[in-house]
């Protein structure tokens, strides 16, 4: 029988590509986004979620368990970027980060539980970042989101044991999406004494994610972990140089590596 998916934010980038290739391998795909009315040629079914919004995450489970009677993987890729220096960005923009990055899919996550549980069965996987292993500059908040996203998998993956749900988080480097869209941009201030090594790092970020890989290789690493029988806690996935920092970090000195870090942002 074949597998039931909810993918939130399936709408576009990394989770349309993961969509769609699922469907090609013969899972039941459900995507979701705020606005759902926009993707009418999706190759799978968009429904209307908002993961800032617990009771639209609730309506949505329930009428998808209705129609299916079971959810077998659920993939929390719905996220969004920010960038800008920690001291100008508004606490309100922090927040509202923290509540789509980290809060959101907590909120999906205790939704689906219930159900899993019934099943004596289930897989969750939480879509992060590499940036989530280290304190980026310029991109702090979305470093720390992220990251705290990456420890609380660890935490409920012993919780869950018990009950045969299964967790992990995939870690994307950069890719080609239109993330950099819709990222909040703090903004660049002409008397900011940021104006200059921020306004260099921006443009240093949008070039990346402009070149990054194609997202169908995320996409094939997510079907490699819904086959495996016991998911790893981490995968990380990029250029070997982004999965590369993450060891380095492991093994090299702190300042030592704030030092690398900092000449390749050009600070």
């Amino acid at each position: 029988m074949a597998k039931v998916v909810l993918i939130t934010g399936g709408s576009s980038g990394i989770g349309k590509s993961i969509g769609d290739y699922l469907v090609e391998n013969g899972f039941i795909v459900y995507g979701t986004s705020r606005n759902p009315e926009k993707y009418n040629e999706s190759k799978f079914p968009i429904l209307k979620l908002d993961v800032k919004d617990s009771q639209t995450i609730k309506q949505t489970v329930d009428s998808l368990l209705e129609k299916e009677g079971k959810l077998d993987v659920v993939i929390n890729n719905a996220g969004a970027g920010i960038t800008g220096a920690i001291e100008e960005i508004p606490e309100s923009e922090i927040k509202a980060n923290f509540e789509t990055n980290f809060f959101g899919p907590i909120n999906v996550i205790k939704t689906v539980l219930p159900q899993m549980r019934k099943q004596h069965s289930g897989l969750i996987i939480n879509v992060t970042s590499i940036a989530g292993y280290m304190g980026l500059p310029y991109r702090g908040i979305y470093s720390a989101s992220k990251g705290a996203l990456e420890l609380l998998t660890e935490a409920f993956r012993m919780e869950l044991k018990d009950f045969n749900i299964k967790m992990t988080n995939i870690a994307p480097g950069d890719f080609a999406t239109n993330i950099a869209v819709g990222r909040y941009h703090a903004p660049l201030l002409q008397d900011s004494p940021y104006k200059k090594p921020y306004g260099n790092t921006l443009n240093l970020m949008n070039a990346h994610v402009k070149s990054g890989s194609n997202p169908i290789i995320m996409a094939k690493v997510v079907l490699n972990v819904i086959n495996s029988k016991n998911p790893k806690a981490h995968y990380k996935v990029g250029e070997f140089m982004q999965k590369f920092s993450i060891m380095l970090k492991r093994i090299l000195p702190d300042k030592f590596y704030e030092k690398m870090l900092m000449n390749h942002y050009r600070l």
